[in-house]
């Protein structure tokens, strides 16, 4: 019957039925139209960023990869095998995380150039806002491809929106010089933005991307490009800028208390220069899996979690006295309350505070929201006064201002820092290296120090190690050269033979 209504009634030929285009369905070309349609595509690139807390399986998340290779931490459950095999040194191109992570960082990519291609041609449009959404999509593009690079080395550098004709649709590896210059750019086109110093809305600020060159900076003065002083000098110049900016501006600074990193209501301001954003009714934190295995911290009671607790050496690597270790008080914590706010047990062990979510979670006599809403960290304040620190005593050793630095970390662990005069270049090194382990740790930061110092932290001597021979005591296996890199992941090769060779010592 419907056929018959359909032939008798219908006045549009069956040609031309078939030629429309349905109005529903957005492409590159018919989207980017309005500033709305810029502003909604930004919107995609900050949501795409959430990749490293994506599920990699039973009991892990993308990020663990990060923590597991560090050594620093260990798991409870252990019944991830891709997981195993990260803290094990034994991952591959089949590996989860790797595979997730390689994925992740390209599709941020792919999102971002479609708006730095698609919004410069929007019109009418406001040129500060035109120029702030652009800014912003390079400091994500860079961002996305300081990951990369890092990671992997040589890799792919996409630059323009692709399709299945693209000429380069299979694209070769690019070296990793010309990928630090695209990231430098990118970020050096952000900064001149017209950014705010801080935004609380959590978008990208100006703080977040002087920081963010700072740290690129270094990375390029040590391993593997070894720019050595002349980029050690823009590191602490650029993170001098942040610094000045904070003496005299009180938006900007460390929190007085450690509980304050991860207060819900604080998030993307003062300390927290750039932070993913979870919000429970988009996209839950993924941290979740630091929580103690099967042990009733939370409002859900005993849940199996604790995927990344630390291991017993790091943190009795901590100085006497430190306040970072502190329960409850610092970044660890050793005893709770019963379901989130009833009676206080003892964990038996210490677990990861960092993340832990008190207005959600509950606390004492208090139970919590059950909404966790806390944001995860990516560029602390903290961080850039170690940045200034460590690149300005490469330049000829410690000065009074990276001195203070230092000192400005070790004061909120209520720690003594013995007089300037006391140091050389090498132990004050060591001492702002140190501090990047204690300070920065569960933040994803560690395993870039590693590769790009060629150093790990032992644990048991206090001292550093070669990175080659290190052993892991989250496994007691050994790090070897290829470990620098993660492999390739093997289907992404079988996809794109133009990827190899493999990076070395990884089969394929």
């Amino acid at each position: 019957m419907i056929l018959s209504i359909i032939i008798l009634f219908s006045t549009v030929s069956c040609s031309e039925f078939l030629d429309e285009v349905a109005p529903s369905n957005l492409s590159p070309e018919s989207f980017y139209q309005i500033p709305d349609h810029a502003e909604a595509a930004l919107a995609s690139v900050y949501a795409d960023m959430r990749y490293m807390g994506y599920g990699a399986g039973i009991f892990s998340s993308n990020w663990q990869l990060l923590e597991a290779l560090s050594g620093t931490s260990t798991t409870e459950t252990a019944q991830n095998s891709d997981l195993n095999n990260l803290y094990g040194l034994v991952h591959d191109g089949n590996t989860g995380h790797v595979v997730n992570y390689w994925n992740g960082v390209y599709k941020v990519i792919a999102q971002a150039n479609q708006v730095i291609a698609k919004v410069p041609d929007i019109t009418p449009m406001d040129e500060a806002q035109k120029t702030r959404i652009l800014g912003e999509a390079r400091f994500l593009r860079a961002t996305a491809y300081f990951t990369a690079v890092r990671l992997w080395g040589d890799v792919p550098l996409i630059t323009e929106p692709q399709t299945a004709s693209s000429e380069d649709f299979l694209p070769a590896r690019t070296s990793q010089e010309e990928v630090y210059s695209l990231i430098e750019s990118d970020l050096k086109i952000a900064e001149a933005a017209g950014l705010p110093w801080m935004d609380a809305s959590g978008r990208v600020s100006l703080a977040a991307v002087k920081a963010q060159l700072a740290r690129v900076y270094l990375t390029m003065a040590g391993f593997p490009l070894q720019k050595g002083a002349s980029h050690y000098q823009l590191a602490a110049s650029k993170s001098k800028e942040v610094i000045d900016y904070a003496n005299g501006n009180v938006s900007i600074g460390l929190f007085s208390t450690y509980g304050e990193v991860h207060q819900e209501n604080l998030k993307n301001t003062v300390e927290h220069l750039f932070m993913l954003q979870y919000n429970n009714v988009v996209a839950s934190n993924p941290m979740d899996n630091m929580y103690p295995n099967f042990k009733p911290v939370t409002y859900n009671g005993p849940s199996g979690t604790g995927s990344t607790v630390p291991t017993p050496a790091f943190y009795n690597s901590f100085e006497d006295g430190d306040l970072r270790t502190k329960n409850q008080e610092g970044y660890f914590y050793n005893t709770y309350y019963t379901n989130g706010s009833g009676e206080e047990f003892d964990l038996g062990a210490p677990y990861i505070f960092k993340h832990f979510n008190t207005a959600s979670n509950g606390t004492k006599d208090n139970p919590g929201s059950r909404n966790n809403n806390l944001n995860v960290p990516q560029i602390r304040y903290a961080e850039v006064l170690l940045l200034f620190a460590e690149a300005q005593n490469e330049l000829g050793g410690p000065t009074q201002e990276a001195y203070d630095a230092l000192k400005e970390i070790r004061d909120r662990a209520t720690l003594a820092t013995p007089a300037l005069g006391e140091y050389n270049q090498s132990s004050f090194r060591e001492a702002v290296w140190k501090e990047r382990w204690h300070e920065l740790c569960y933040e994803q930061i560690t395993w870039f120090d590693m590769v790009r110092l060629r150093k790990a932290y032992n644990e048991n001597t206090d001292g550093f190690d070669a990175f080659v021979g290190h052993v892991n005591l989250s496994s007691n296996q050994a790090l070897q050269e290829k470990h620098l890199l993660l492999p390739l992941g093997t289907q992404e090769m079988l996809n794109n033979p133009n990827l190899k060779p493999q990076n070395p010592g990884y089969p394929g």
